[in-house]
């Protein structure tokens, strides 16, 4: 994958459908994880829990349980021909300790299905396009507090999954970083872990010809400065097309941000939107990665080709 290509899209989802939540990462509260299914029973699905979902790591209590039951977890969810979905119960930190683990041929044989994550997901996110090849959305988790407590990120995920039809359009809430437009396919995810990936056998060798969706939490400048300017140095933005930037929740204040943003990206003479609503914000979105579409920095909205979902 030399450039961003279109990925396959999964179908979408029915109601009835059998959705899976695992937990590659962090521990999950149960309460926040009973409200979350209780949001998708509300939408007529199926959801089963992963049997460590509210496990607990015995050494290091910031795993939601041990690297191998964490991707038995997912695989077997993945794998599994009666799950057409598999949603994470949230973020925190992981995924990179399992995700060469897992068996990607027999995840591959077992066919395009939804998967929905952010934050640590993101290296998911990166697996799943260079690894299988397939269409992912980078939305709201179901025991995430963002997402039980937001109507808007719910009402958003739920017409993302059952009528993708109706959300090709994105709409930013900010004025353009740099002016102008572009067409590209989708991706992105959480900037630090994007950052961390370099090197690593499978990573995805650039952002040619992609429109790069950013964002990151409880960050300080300096260390977001050092995440895109190691980005840069790799040659990883060489003939990006385009970037949309998402939250940056519990950063500097957003006025240092946004200077350190343009300073970073202003130079790659291509069009950067801001505050597009997705990550670690309340309210989020959901963006399709894999999707070609076009971005409008100046009307700030990202208009998608087709729907995220086939």
């Amino acid at each position: 994958m030399s450039r961003v290509e279109e990925l396959r899209r999964p179908a979408r989802l029915a109601p009835g459908a059998r959705v899976a939540v695992v937990a590659p990462s962090g521990p999950v509260p149960e309460d926040r994880l009973m409200a979350g299914l209780d949001v998708l029973r509300g939408w007529g699905l199926d959801p089963v829990v992963a049997p460590h979902v509210l496990g607990r790591h015995d050494g290091f209590r910031y795993l939601s349980a041990g690297d191998a039951d964490r991707a038995a977890d997912l695989q077997s969810a993945w794998c599994d021909p009666a799950v057409d979905a598999v949603i994470c119960a949230r973020g925190g930190y992981g995924v990179q300790r399992m995700v060469d683990s897992l068996d990607w041929e027999a995840m591959r044989a077992a066919g395009p299905k939804v998967f929905v994550g952010f934050s640590d997901i993101t290296a998911l996110h990166e697996a799943f396009a260079v690894r299988l090849g397939l269409v992912t959305l980078h939305g709201p988790m179901a025991a995430g507090l963002d997402f039980v407590k937001s109507a808007r990120a719910q009402d958003h995920l739920r017409a993302t999954l059952l009528a993708p039809e109706t959300v090709r359009t994105l709409v930013s809430d900010g004025t353009p970083l740099v002016p102008g437009r572009a067409r590209g396919v989708t991706l992105g995810g959480c900037l630090s872990l994007l950052a961390a990936d370099r090197g690593t056998p499978h990573a995805r060798p650039s952002a040619r010809g992609g429109l790069l969706c950013l964002e990151d939490v409880g960050e300080e400048t300096y260390r977001l400065d050092r995440d895109l300017t190691q980005l840069l140095r790799a040659g990883w933005l060489d003939g990006v097309h385009g970037l949309l930037l998402g939250s940056w929740a519990r950063c500097e204040p957003y006025e240092g941000v946004r200077e350190l943003l343009a300073d970073r990206l202003g130079g790659l003479g291509v069009p950067v939107a801001e505050q597009f609503g997705f990550g670690h914000c309340d309210d989020a979105l959901t963006v399709p990665f894999g999707v070609a579409a076009e971005l409008d920095a100046d009307a700030g909205t990202l208009t998608l080709d087709e729907p995220a979902l086939a």
